[in-house]
């Protein structure tokens, strides 16, 4: 066995929350980096690897003299650093721009304060791992990626190690962690005894990573003792202390010819993308909240000279640390969730502080015209392309219907008062849809108390059906359900049978659904309460329903707007049955159906197996349609939910799963024991319909499901003078296939980032125009190519791609 090698990877995985809260999590942290430099101490030869910039920022800032120390380590190569990320977060959840922004302040701290970066990626216990991380990994400086789950008897893959790319072509060199990535026990001989099968099947070089993890610990010195013995052995392989980098190296300097696989990996724990709702919600919205905030404040920086903030790093980094794979995953306990909720409200009070500075001091330097009877209403749009928005705000002194609202030039629109969120006399909410500029706003002006009321035909609304020019919605008097979803365009039914369902389902996995890949024990349907019509006007009609099931009840508010094309439908849930999953299903009326997820930064193609498949804002199905027989489809979209599943003709949104706080296989629960569920009580969410000729790459889907996520930005005005027109755009692309998905100051502060990809896997060439830089960039993109480009602030010198640590 001495012809092959094991590279020994000294580690320690450490959950910094889990069963356990991050301040004891920030002391394990110190702890185990404290037995590295004693084990460091004590054998000149044993090395130590670990990853997670957020670890090493606690000891740097609690315990200088530590961090210290460690710099020493790193700079001899006795102290690897891996990961290139702030944690180790959950693969799917987060969005793109969260995955970017792992290797942004990961790596650039890395890089800072050691003098390297990473050249691994590494989520050793990461839950599943998107299709489209190569290219991220690629783009944030890693080579390498190191993971463990799934495991093979979830996942086939081509080999233990493999070329793994995604869609656009980037690949990274992958190892799947054989059995475990720590061990538990003084000896290692059983650990080896596991890979010298596998060396025997052909594999001449193999990682094996020893050290007590999960709480802690790292190598002790009975394993480090156990290596010198087993490698005196002429049964065992080399055993040699090293570092992940040194093991990729061997093996492609060998000449060998990995195999190349595209796709995802999963599946492993599907529960953890539905469970625990308030925390995934919380991580949408804070998402979404700074990448608005970001955008706007760099655009008041070079437009109002307003400061641009710097507490965004800070901001990001708690969101990022909250993205950790047993948080975000709702798989820790009550306190440590609650202490996530914290930090996502950090998040956004800061998001919200510095979005409300930008985008006040833009709407204060508008021209608008004195007019007592006139209240001005500017109405921000920060995606960077042109759309029809439904836009909500509270107006004070709004009492009555004796009101007109017009756009910036005058025209007269539809507009209703809806219900306030306030009990108090004089005062409604305002409902409008505004038909806004691309990363810009417009302004729009009340007139109250008027004497020629504009009317406008009421979008139709009956007891059981709403209708506009193109959709006709049918609901069952009897079950409250979705009889019918009519494409008045396209002249045909979309549902085969009744949608809309809110079906209950047996659950009786742990909090992570282990060894479950799909959910479909029914218990039954929830009933029908009461069905009403909420609200009949111009803007909109709206049909309530209640429906409740043993102590449960929930509300869908089906929405149809007179001018938008697709259906929104606000629910909300008040929830009490224990270890049971509620899901949402829409049976569509195709053949050859093809369903489709979004993925951070992209998609992914899937089969219609039933199996829960973890997904961003949006998932449709395409087929050929039973009837008409041409090519049609209907895309789902959300504000705040992660977890999907598509079984032959039916489209199923994972609304929640009730499992015990933390319960882990194979503990058995207890009867007589009162446990804590983790969706227990009240939650709301929003979900949208849109029914599309041809496939999903036509009907704008991802607009959609962005503006859903990233509503429109409202401020009640006054009258001033100012330099900036009523109406204006600030940034968009002209391309119907690549979508801006970022805007902020650079690192260095010299200039603006703008983060762009290719939405449809074709190559082309898309125009990015910045008029509040007077900046232009033709841009040539390959099929699904994420592009991160820097606009200096000083104009002689010229835009240019940079990598996504913005180098």
């Amino acid at each position: 066995m001495k012809d092959k090698k094991l590279h020994m990877i000294g580690n320690a995985h450490l959950d910094p929350v889990w069963l356990w809260n991050w301040q004891e999590g920030f002391q394990e942290v110190k702890a185990t980096f404290q037995s590295a430099l004693d084990r460091m101490r004590e054998d000149e030869n044993f090395v130590f690897t670990c990853s997670s910039a957020a670890f090493y920022e606690w000891v740097e800032e609690n315990n200088p003299q530590m961090f210290q120390e460690i710099q020493k380590r790193v700079k001899e190569g006795r102290w690897e650093i891996v990961g290139g990320w702030w944690i180790q977060p959950d693969c799917n959840i987060p969005s793109g721009e969260s995955f970017i922004r792992q290797g942004l302040y990961g790596q650039r701290y890395f890089k800072e304060k050691f003098g390297v970066t990473a050249k691994t990626g590494y989520n050793v216990d990461s839950f599943g791992h998107n299709g489209n991380l190569p290219q991220i990994l690629k783009k944030s400086g890693m080579d390498h990626y190191i993971f463990m789950r799934p495991m093979p008897l979830e996942k086939g893959l081509p080999g233990r190690i493999f070329h793994w790319k995604s869609m656009d072509g980037s690949e990274v060199t992958a190892y799947r962690i054989p059995f475990e990535y720590c061990t538990w026990g003084k000896d290692l001989e059983k650990y080896t005894d596991r890979l010298k099968c596998e060396m025997e099947d052909g594999e001449k070089e193999l990682m094996m990573f020893y050290g007590v993890g999960n709480h802690g610990g790292g190598p002790t010195k009975e394993n480090i003792k156990s290596i010198y013995e087993l490698n005196a052995r002429e049964d065992m392989p080399v055993l040699e202390m090293g570092t992940t980098e040194g093991f990729f190296q061997s093996i492609k300097s060998s000449g060998r010819v990995f195999p190349e696989y595209t796709g995802d990996l999963q599946h492993h724990s599907s529960g953890c993308y539905s469970v625990l709702s308030k925390i995934k919600r919380e991580n949408r919205r804070a998402e979404n909240l700074l990448i608005a905030a970001e955008g706007y404040s760099a655009i008041a920086k070079v437009r109002e000279g307003q400061k641009y903030p710097e507490d965004f790093k800070t901001a990001w980094k708690g969101v990022l640390f909250n993205q950790f794979h047993d948080i975000l995953a709702g798989t820790s306990i009550p306190s440590a969730c609650e202490d996530a909720s914290y930090l996502y409200g950090q998040a956004m009070a800061m998001g919200q502080k510095n979005l409300n500075y930008a985008v006040q001091a833009i709407s204060w330097d508008i021209q608008i015209e004195e007019n007592t009877a006139m209240k001005p209403i500017v109405v921000f749009n920060t995606h960077a392309w042109a759309g029809k928005m439904a836009v909500e705000l509270e107006v004070r002194g709004l009492s009555n219907d004796s009101f007109k609202l017009t756009d910036s030039a005058g025209k007269v629109l539809p507009a209703q008062r809806i219900q306030s969120e306030a009990a108090v006399n004089g005062q409604s909410r305002l409902l409008f849809v505004a038909d806004l500029p691309a990363m810009g706003y417009e302004v729009f002006k009340l007139y109250t108390d008027v004497e020629d009321v504009p009317a406008f035909p009421c979008v139709k609304a009956g007891e059981d059906d709403l209708e506009n020019e193109n959709l006709h919605i049918r609901m069952n008097p009897d079950t409250g359900y979705m009889a019918g979803l009519y494409d008045k365009k396209a002249n045909l039914e979309v549902l085969r049978r009744e949608g809309a369902r809110l079906v209950v389902l047996e659950d009786k996995s742990d909090t992570w659904s282990h060894n479950v890949f799909q959910f479909d024990k029914e218990l039954g349907d929830m009933k029908m309460v009461y069905k009403k019509v909420l609200e009949e006007g111009p803007v909109r009609s709206v049909i309530r329903v209640k429906y409740r099931y043993n102590q449960s009840y929930v509300i869908q508010d089906f929405r149809l707007y007179k001018d938008l094309d697709h259906v929104e439908v606000k629910v909300r849930v008040d929830w009490r049955e224990p270890q049971t999953m509620l899901k949402l299903r829409y049976p569509v009326n195709l053949n050859f159906r093809k369903p489709t997820y979004e993925i951070p930064y992209g998609y992914i193609e899937k089969s219609a197996n039933g199996e829960e498949e973890p997904g961003q804002t949006w998932f449709d199905f395409t087929g050929e349609h039973f009837e008409k027989g041409c090519m049609y489809g209907l895309s789902i979209a959300n504000d705040a939910k992660y977890s999907y599943s598509m079984d032959i003709d039916e489209m199923n949104l994972t609304v929640l799963k009730n499992s015990v706080y933390a319960h882990h296989n194979p503990k058995v629960l207890e009867e007589g024991v009162e446990y804590q569920y983790v969706d227990d009580g009240i939650q709301e969410f929003t979900y949208l319909l849109l029914p599309h000729q041809m496939g999903w790459k036509s009907s704008g889907i991802l607009e959609h499901a962005a503006e859903l996520n990233r509503k429109p930005v409202t401020i009640i005005e006054t009258f001033h003078e100012g330099s900036l027109p009523q109406k204006n755009s600030f940034l968009r692309v002209d391309s119907s296939h690549v979508c801006v998905s970022a805007v902020k100051q650079a690192e260095d502060g010299q200039g603006v980032i703008v983060r762009a990809y290719e939405t449809k896997k074709q190559e082309g060439k898309a125009v990015l125009k910045l008029p509040f830089m007077d900046r232009e960039a033709e841009l040539a993109f390959t099929p699904c190519e994420i592009k991160t480009i820097y606009f200096p602030y000083d104009h002689s010198k010229p835009w240019h791609e940079v990598n996504m640590l913005e180098w």
